[in-house]
């Protein structure tokens, strides 16, 4: 049964589904009407979760990789590169066309990550499923005050997933949720959307 709940909770709670959510309640966030919210949410999805889904999705069909949420450190390095390029490009565009705060600066912390996970990537298999996690419960507490600090038990479940199901040393676990937390954190400080 534990094994059974680490790999629902660890698909469940997968890179692009915790991305897809944030995105989704951003959007609604940065903007009064629905229609805009639609629109910023489309901008984004197309910017970044879903090029880099499709691409991982053809990888495997094609056994380049050995699974959508499951893979050898070495296999990923395609995949940081494409979400890289795909983050600079997000990060410019929205940029270019006023983009609201929140969206914007959730980019370039993004970005940053993509670049610093890569590298670490290099030598080392860093947990991109406490990443994510961890970095999404610090843009939810950012953005929507103390109502979404409950969302910080998903971090110790996704590590306790993932650890139980032997794809990370409890270090690979702690250190992508610590990084990526601070990450979000000093982007948002050095944006003026926290701490000044």
């Amino acid at each position: 049964m534990s094994n059974y709940l680490a790999r629902l909770t660890s698909n469940v709670f997968n890179p692009f589904l915790v991305s897809f959510v944030v995105i989704i309640l951003l959007a609604f966030e940065s903007t009064t009407t629905t229609a805009g919210a639609f629109q910023w949410l489309a901008i984004s999805i197309a910017l970044s979760v879903l090029p880099i889904f499709i691409f991982i999705i053809f990888m495997v069909r094609i056994k380049k990789l050995d699974g959508i949420f499951v893979n050898p450190r070495q296999q990923r390095n395609k995949i940081y590169v494409l979400a890289t390029v795909l983050a600079a490009i997000g990060v410019a565009i929205l940029y270019s066309i006023n983009a609201p705060k929140l969206l914007f600066v959730t980019f370039v912390a993004g970005l940053a990550a993509i670049i610093i996970f890569m590298s670490i990537n290099l030598y080392w298999k860093i947990s991109l499923h406490t990443g994510f996690i961890a970095a999404a419960v610090a843009i939810l507490i950012i953005a929507f005050g103390a109502i979404a600090a409950w969302s910080a038990i998903l971090i110790p479940l996704v590590g306790w997933a993932r650890l139980k199901m032997r794809l990370h040393s409890p270090a690979q676990v702690a250190n992508g949720a610590i990084l990526a937390a601070g990450i979000v954190l000093i982007a948002f400080h050095l944006f003026g959307m926290i701490g000044n």
